[in-house]
């Protein structure tokens, strides 16, 4: 008699509060969407005209680019919160975020598109190439795209190391998106300002952690018995 295909091990259950928290964090990220969609479904309706301001298509671009720029500096957040409390699980939220990132973002271009535009793919080229605060934000979201698109599992495998040198790019991505803000604001530049100033400290931690670690290794080289 033939022996049957070995069992595959089953995977180890993801713990309930894990789940719970998982499920908060699609909310949360959902929600500023939802209430931007409620708005804009109140305009159209002709229930409340004012309630997207006097510019409706820069307040929409604007909630859409802020919510993906937060996002980013929250995912950017996540490493340094691990090693300040330990709190591995953390970690699991990262690529949910960055994927919510790239989807804010993603209708950020796209509302510029359909709305600013009107649709007219002709102008994109002129207007990306000749307005600087375009053409950093349109680098910002194409990096964007190949991360979102090797964020799962099988392309973790499939890319190795590599894997984590192209999601390095969020720094840059994360710098562009702090530049392309900046560059928008014409008057109060407190907001824009804010961000960057995270964004430095969330940098500047990394390579803080990146000298120690180098220190370190040093040192232990140093300590180490000569071979013979």
């Amino acid at each position: 008699m033939k022996a049957g295909p070995a069992a595959r091990p089953a995977r180890p259950s993801t713990p309930a509060g894990v789940v719970a928290a998982k499920a908060l964090v699609h909310l949360l990220c959902l929600a500023p969407l939802a209430w931007l969609g409620w708005r804009v479904w109140q305009v159209l309706g002709g229930t409340n005209f004012d309630v997207l301001g006097a510019e409706p298509v820069v307040t929409i671009e604007h909630e859409l680019g802020i919510g993906a720029l937060r996002l980013l500096l929250i995912t950017l957040a996540i490493t340094p919160l691990r090693q300040l409390t330990g709190w591995a699980t953390a970690l699991r939220f990262r690529r949910m975020l960055g994927l919510y990132a790239f989807v804010y973002a993603s209708l950020h271009f796209g509302v510029w598109l359909a709305l600013d535009l009107v649709g007219d793919l002709s102008q994109v080229a002129t207007e990306i190439a000749r307005r600087p605060f375009i053409t950093v934000g349109f680098l910002a979201w194409l990096l964007l795209v190949p991360l979102a698109a090797t964020s799962t599992k099988g392309w973790m495998r499939r890319l190795g190391r590599r894997w984590g040198q192209l999601h390095k790019a969020i720094y840059a991505i994360a710098a562009l998106a702090v530049l392309h803000f900046w560059w928008i604001v014409k008057s109060d530049w407190r907001e824009p300002a804010l961000y960057a100033a995270i964004l430095a400290a969330l940098l500047g931690w990394r390579v803080w952690k990146a000298v120690q670690k180098k220190r370190l290794v040093s040192a232990n080289v140093r300590a180490a018995p000569p071979t013979r």
